[in-house]
């Protein structure tokens, strides 16, 4: 019986042992020690950077970093005040990131917590088709529109019998992330939206003009992407130019029309020409209309769509020859978009834009 008493001693007092040293391999020794950093947490730029630490002790210290992208040294000093030299990598990525620097004295820990910025991504050159260049742009970069747009403020049924009130406002033109916002919602009883023109009293005659879009969905949508004459007097006898419409009953097809006496909605192959884009509401695609003295080759993503050539018989079939300025619009209902009736539900809709730009010959 005491053999066994004194065995049963003898492994309570070995697991005893065995909990205490696995609580002092994972339990630090007090926080006794005095540690001084004279830096603060650290802001770096991408590029490889050097900079230093001054420590003040009271013992011999241990230095480390928590990321191999920071390198300190010495990494052990018996000098009771020292020097830290840190040297931060080059960041390649777009990430920002960040790592610290410790400095371990006995059972205490101090930090420099280092913060490094992500490489900002270079805005892709603008490449302007072949014999053109870029005499107008708005990559939407900003956070609101430039001074060239200008606003319609208009009630419903304005034009075209539409639903919708055009106002003015950052709530109906967002500029965001890039890309310019046109939203379509429900305020109250009202249906808000936005018409906006570049540079209206100007424009420009001739060139080829393009924008990069994402189309909202929903039926009684209407988007465009079209151009008017500087100097209006009448319709259609002085043109107009529809690089791109959407109606929302009809899902995924965009139109290219022009407008003049002699041609106007009727129907002909001469005169309009429409194509699916199966991702127009998911992705965004480019639109656009090259236009001379002589036609107008109106494309999607780069495929033509649709050319009218001046036959030269005049102006009721070509008066195309002046300036004509650029409209962004996201309608509601209206003689065609609400030809097969509106669904609230789909609100609020939003046109997206990515870019407009007007390239005209070298």
């Amino acid at each position: 019986m005491k053999t066994k008493m004194i065995l049963s001693m003898f492994f309570a007092a070995a697991l005893g042992m065995m909990s205490c040293s696995d609580e002092r391999d994972t339990v630090y020794a007090p926080d006794n020690r005095q540690v001084t950093l004279s830096v603060a947490d650290v802001s770096l730029t991408t590029d490889a950077q050097t900079f230093t630490v001054g420590v003040t002790t009271d013992h011999e210290f241990a230095a480390y970093t928590t990321d191999d992208w920071l390198d300190v040294t010495p990494k052990n000093s018996v000098s009771l005040n020292e020097t830290l030299t840190v040297t931060a990598q080059e960041n390649t990525d777009t990430a920002a990131r960040s790592a610290q620097v410790c400095v371990w004295c006995g059972g205490t820990r101090r930090y420099v917590t280092v913060t490094q910025a992500g490489v900002v991504p270079e805005e892709p050159a603008i490449v302007a088709p072949e014999g053109y260049r870029l005499v107008w742009n708005d990559e939407f970069d900003g956070t609101g529109l430039g001074s060239d747009w200008t606003y319609e403020v208009a009630g419903p049924g304005f034009v075209n019998n539409e639903l919708q009130s055009y106002v003015k406002g950052t709530d109906v033109t967002e500029v965001s992330d890039g890309t310019l916002k046109i939203n379509l919602y429900k305020d109250g009883d009202d249906i808000k939206s936005a018409r906006i023109y570049a540079k209206r009293n100007e424009g420009w005659q001739y060139g080829y003009i393009e924008a990069r879009i994402k189309l909202p969905e929903g039926k009684g949508t209407w988007p465009a992407f079209w151009m008017m004459p500087v100097n209006f007097t009448t319709w259609p006898g002085d043109g107009e130019i529809d690089i791109m419409e959407s109606v929302g009953y009809d899902p995924n097809v965009v139109v290219s029309t022009i407008h003049c006496n002699k041609y106007n909605n009727g129907g002909t192959a001469i005169e309009s020409a429409r194509t699916t884009v199966p991702t127009a509401y998911s992705d965004f695609h480019t639109y656009a209309c090259e236009w001379s003295a002589e036609k107008m080759i109106f494309y999607v993503d780069g495929e033509e769509l649709l050319t009218y050539v001046n036959d030269g018989t005049g102006k009721d079939a070509w008066p195309f020859d002046a300036p004509f300025y650029v409209i962004l619009n996201l309608a509601w209902g209206g003689s065609w978009g609400g030809q097969q009736g509106v669904d609230e539900s789909c609100l609020p809709a939003t046109m997206e834009v990515d870019y407009v730009r007007v390239f005209q010959h070298e």
